[in-house]
């Protein structure tokens, strides 16, 4: 390691000489030679496709883009009033561009449009682009957008995209959330920021080993200086009303760039369930049929605040502090349960009822620091992250049982304290260097620690007395320790027949989990290699074909290897394994694309132990226990066909239908059990702009979802809808939004589990068909959005007066 360290050390220094930079000048004036401030100046990439950097024109008149490498631009030059400047240039050297002169424009101030945007999908070969900038899409919230996103399923508290739980980033900053808060994060996070959304399907090894598949939503930045903010409001109807309100704030000078997202949330989400759990006796025969109704209902505040500030040291060097902060001071989660037992004949037996009432406070803060240092060629990037998350909920349950004739018996009831204190801490540095116009070369290293301290009591209550009696079987205490040193280097090609990434990543893991009371330890210890490719060789203009193979790691949570049960009443418990080990898998691609319209892809995932949570009922003690475990064998195969075109210069659609086996294996000491399923995915998107100043926009995602295996559970077809509309007013100021969720009440589904001595059933009803209205205003200094020239109105009040 200290050689490897020596090495990267001489080669970054080595590499400090090579290379040049250069820039892009000039002078912007009008036709009577005066000079215009605050003149737009954004610099693109050849084909117009990306913004690369942008500066506004000083007093006068003048601007300066530095540190460019040699290559194709696109300059435009814009300032309201005046029609706009484009001109393409081929930089090989300091370029100075003289004087260039805008002309006035034939329409007057109040008939200047800005033109709204459609969603637009890019598809690469390892990832698909979705750009939903000025799209009705920024009008609702983060989970909104990802809903919307291709290829990205969410359904309650769980993102997935092609059956894998992806790793959330956002603007290449890892969030480390578990499931639940990320969703609570992402649902009170406005999206009117955000500039566009990569399903990375295989990362290179730049990204942790842990992300076998990523979902990085880019925020959007200030080009040019000047400020602007806004102010939205959301009123959602679901089965209870939702409120949310926030504010965005973006600033940018010379030295400086500040952006400020705040947002708060009020919520009460309803979730009803019908499950039936079939005990079977020693013949698998049925014995007894419990069915359970459950109302569940949650009320939480939530506050967010995301905060991201550069300084500008020079040309080449760039401080940025950023901040991601969850705050949930009530949260209050209620559950309502009423069980019938029948015979094996349906007769009925007795009934109880369990009513759950928890409060939760939490609260998670992530911190970090960037510098960012540009080389004559190539450029360092050191990161400092760090977490700390902070969980209490305090818990109460009271059961009452009754007889055959329906006759109260007795009750029982018990609480629960639960607290967890968990701080992150992660470091790395990473270095990009530009071989040549067509290559490419990274390298890095990452330290990460995870520690974790977490206690469980649970309390006997004595209804008559109220006396609480510790019960010690049901209370633990766990600790969590986690490290993993890593390293990588990453190489990618890209000619006009060939495009080539490949990168090996080693990832040095060690883990200690230690629950004292029950002297349970589990000691994890292991190095491993993570290697992935990409090949695309491009057979003509419109034809190319491509492979993919990425290796990822899956580590069990903390959450789920901590031995803790919680009982959610005396019959229904979630447990963790301390005994988890991490899941491997080897996930290849073969693909090509036609045109620019046809994707076809077929694929295959091997898992080496997946980890699911799964029901396990046991039939002598009438108890249902979900518990997460290791699989013996999961493999997963299937076929894509994929296509996005616009059917006019208004209307685009991306299509994509994915034929799919899923196949799970393991032995649960009754012998082997193995199930398999095929399955069908099938999304339609269509995006629309209206109107004459293209100020409506429409956009609607239908997605099928077939009969499918999860966990050796059969989820059963569902129809996912959205629609979300979008008006700008106020002279584009002001913008009203509609957004529709489950239009035909298709999102509800049915779970059914099967096999040995396992017979039980759900039915989930989810809170998440809803309408929703919103409200957006943005303000600021008018220098940043329309170029109004900065003059002072008393002193251009003094110069008339004297000229009357």
């Amino acid at each position: 390691m200290k050689s490897l360290l020596n090495f990267i050390v001489l080669m970054l220094c080595s590499l400090t000489s090579y290379g040049q930079s250069f820039s892009v000048s000039g002078t912007v004036i009008d036709a009577d030679n005066i000079s215009i401030e605050f003149a737009n100046i954004i610099l693109l990439s050849e084909d117009e496709s990306e913004v690369l950097k942008g500066t506004s024109t000083d007093d006068n008149g003048f601007f300066s883009i530095l540190n460019l490498e040699e290559a194709t631009y696109v300059l435009k030059i814009s300032y309201i009033g005046f029609e706009s400047f484009n001109q393409k240039i081929i930089l090989r050297g300091n370029l100075d561009l003289q004087t260039i002169q805008l002309n006035e424009a034939s329409e007057r101030l109040d008939e200047v449009s800005i033109i709204a945007k459609k969603p637009t999908i890019k598809r690469e070969a390892d990832r698909l682009v979705f750009n939903i900038e000025q799209t009705a899409l920024v009008e609702g919230n983060m989970l909104q957008v990802l809903k919307s996103t291709p290829g990205v399923l969410v359904i309650g508290d769980e993102i997935t995209v092609k059956n894998s739980n992806p790793t959330v980033y956002i603007n290449n900053r890892k969030v480390n959330l578990s499931s639940e808060d990320l969703n609570q994060l992402l649902e009170g996070s406005s999206a009117n920021s955000i500039k566009s959304v990569e399903v990375i399907t295989n990362p290179s090894a730049r990204y942790d080993a842990e992300s076998g598949v990523v979902i990085n939503i880019i925020m959007t930045k200030n080009l040019v200086t000047g400020y602007r903010g806004s102010v939205f409001t959301n009123y959602t109807q679901g089965v209870f009303p939702r409120y949310n309100a926030g504010t965005s704030h973006f600033f940018k000078n010379e030295d400086i760039s500040l952006n400020v997202n705040y947002s708060y949330s009020k919520d009460k989400i309803n979730r009803e369930g019908d499950d039936t759990v079939n005990f079977l006796d020693n013949s698998n025969n049925l014995d007894q049929s419990w069915r359970s109704f459950t109302n569940r209902n949650t009320w939480s505040e939530t506050h967010n605040l995301n905060t991201n500030f550069d300084y500008f040291i020079n040309d080449k060097n760039t401080l940025s502090l950023s901040s991601n902060v969850l705050y949930l001071p009530y949260f209050k989660y209620k559950i309502a349960n009423n069980t019938m037992i029948t015979d094996d004949n349906g007769n009925f037996l007795s009934r109880f009822t369990a009513d759950n009432l928890s409060r939760d406070n939490k609260y998670n803060l992530a911190f970090d620091i960037d510098f960012n240092h540009k080389f004559t060629k190539g450029e360092l990037v050191v990161n400092a992250h760090y977490t700390t998350y902070n969980y209490e909920r305090n818990q109460g349950v009271i059961s009452n049982f009754f007889d055959a004739n329906n006759t109260f018996q007795n009750a029982s009831a018990f609480n629960t304290n639960n607290n967890q204190d968990t701080n992150i801490f992660a470091g790395k540095i990473d270095y990009n260097l530009p071989i040549n116009e067509s290559s490419n070369f990274e390298t890095g290293l990452k330290f990460s620690s995870t520690n974790t301290e977490s206690d469980i009591t649970q309390f006997d209550v004595d209804l008559n007395t109220g006396n609480e009696t510790v019960d010690v079987l049901n209370s633990d205490a766990f600790n969590y320790d986690e490290r993993i040193f890593a390293g990588y280097i990453n190489y990618d090609l890209n000619t006009e027949k060939w495009s080539i990434n490949a990168g090996l990543r080693a990832e040095q893991t060690n883990i200690e989990g230690v629950s004292p009371s029950t002297n349970i330890t589990n000691s994890q210890d292991y190095l491993e290699w993570f290697p992935n490719a990409s090949l695309q060789y491009n057979i003509s203009d419109n034809y190319n074909a491509y492979i993919n193979y990425k290796r990822s790691i899956a580590r069990p949570s903390y959450a789920a290897l901590n031995p803790f049960q919680f009982f959610l009443n005396d019959n229904y418990v979630v447990t963790g394994n301390p005994f988890l080990v991490p899941t491997f898998t080897d996930h290849f691609v073969v693909g090509t694309n036609i045109t620019d319209y046809f994707t076809f892809e077929a694929y295959y995932k091997n898992y080496d132990g997946a980890i699911s949570e799964i029901p396990r009922q046991n039939n002598a003690t009438n108890v249902i226990e979900y518990i997460s475990v290791n699989f013996d064998k999961t493999v997963e195969f299937g076929f894509d066909f994929i296509t996005n075109f616009n059917v006019t210069n208004r209307w685009s659609v991306y299509a994509v239908t994915s034929f799919y086996n899923f196949e799970e294996q393991t032995n649960f000491g009754l012998g082997f059990v193995k199930q398999d399923q095929w399955s069908n995915y099938s999304e339609l998107q269509n995006s629309v702009t209206l109107l004459k100043d293209n100020s409506l926009n429409i956009s609607c995602a239908l997605t099928w979802v077939g009969k499918n295996l999860q966990g050796f559970q059969i989820v059963e077809n569902r129809f996912f809808s959205e629609l979300a509309i979008s008006k700008t007013i106020l002279k584009k100021q002001g913008t009203l939004s509609l957004s529709v969720s489950d239009i035909f009440n298709q999102h509800d589904f049915d779970l059914s589990t099967k096999y040995q001595n396992q017979f039980n059933t759900q039915f989930v009803d989810v809170d998440d068909r809803y309408v929703r209205l919103g409200f957006r205003y943005k303000f600021g200094n008018t220098k940043l959005n329309s170029n109004v020239r900065a003059i002072d109105t008393e002193e251009r009040d003094r110069l008339e007066k004297k000229g009357n």
